[in-house]
């Protein structure tokens, strides 16, 4: 079990030292949750997403243009929007939301599990402007059917490879997030990989972090390293190089009505991280006084976009 006494003071570590922190340095990317509904229950979804996950709420699109206007007006420079969920395909706004992207000249990147909501929009997904400013990355457990049901759940694997197909042979912009285990090697990964895109035919290179993308297991419940001040140094690691510095993420709470800011993708549920309504305002200091800023991002040396 994590212990309830790390992560408690925003300032300083458990033993008091500095805690680590990031400074926004612009908004590179800005993420939307589309809501936590999801067709899957995976045992190990770090927002614990689901058939009936309604803590987060379904962005609609009049959401969105009020961010997209905020970047203009301020000259944020934005140029990566990121959709995330929950599955983005459930929400009922989502081709809505990503013609209205596309048409204003945004690089989009959509992050799916591949399986019936996504294929429900095969047609509406290639009638969308500037298709090829649209990525979709689609969440492949393991290069074997068993590694991936284990996470996903059973009959998962068969629709996912028949969708990657499809979205491939259609001509749709694609890159693969999969998972790897403290005890496993990305090498071996990455090779088996290689030859699942061989067998079915995959222009994806398995060997390019950016096309196929290994994120840590993330845990709640596990003990995590505290972050501090000299980690930086000692890890040869810049503040410049955590989301955090370059990103921010739109939520909206179930039974709130405003949207808010958070700093990330990844922490959703503590309120202590919101930053805001607005872009402008939410140019503060991230403390990194969560688990997964250490499991994720400084030890897991991970970023979502």
């Amino acid at each position: 079990m994590m212990n309830k006494k790390l992560f408690l003071n925003k300032n300083f570590t458990s033993d008091g030292k500095p805690r680590a922190y990031v400074e926004l340095r612009n908004i590179e990317t800005l993420w939307f949750n589309t809501g936590t509904l999801c067709n899957l229950k995976c045992n190990d979804c770090y927002i614990e997403s689901s058939p009936t996950n309604k803590n987060l709420q379904y962005i609609n699109l009049l959401e969105v243009k009020k961010y997209i206007t905020e970047i203009k007006e301020n000259n944020l420079g934005t140029k990566l929007i990121g959709l995330t969920g929950g599955e983005p395909f459930m929400n009922p706004n989502i081709i809505y939301i990503l013609k209205y992207l596309l048409e204003n000249k945004f690089k989009v990147l959509v992050l799916s599990n591949g399986m019936r909501p996504i294929e429900i929009k095969f047609k509406d997904l290639l009638a969308l402007p500037n298709l090829n400013n649209l990525t979709i990355r689609i969440s492949v457990d393991h290069f074997k059917k068993k590694g991936h049901e284990r996470i996903r759940g059973s009959n998962t694997w068969k629709q996912v490879i028949r969708n990657l197909i499809w979205l491939s042979n259609n001509g749709l912009n694609l890159n693969i997030a999969s998972k790897i285990k403290p005890d496993e090697s990305e090498k071996i990964i990455r090779e088996g990989f290689y030859k699942l895109f061989k067998k079915i035919k995959l222009n994806i290179d398995p060997y390019n972090k950016n096309e196929l993308i290994i994120f840590p297991i993330m845990d709640y419940e596990k003990t995590s390293i505290e972050i501090t001040q000299d980690c930086w140094r000692v890890l040869d690691k810049s503040p410049e190089s955590v989301m955090c510095s370059n990103s921010r993420m739109i939520i909206k709470r179930k039974d709130e009505i405003n949207t808010k800011v958070l700093p990330c993708t990844l922490i959703t549920k503590d309120k202590d991280f919101e930053l805001g309504n607005d872009l402008v305002s939410s140019k503060k200091k991230v403390f990194l006084n969560h688990p997964f800023c250490s499991q994720f991002c400084i030890l897991g040396n991970s970023s979502c976009s």
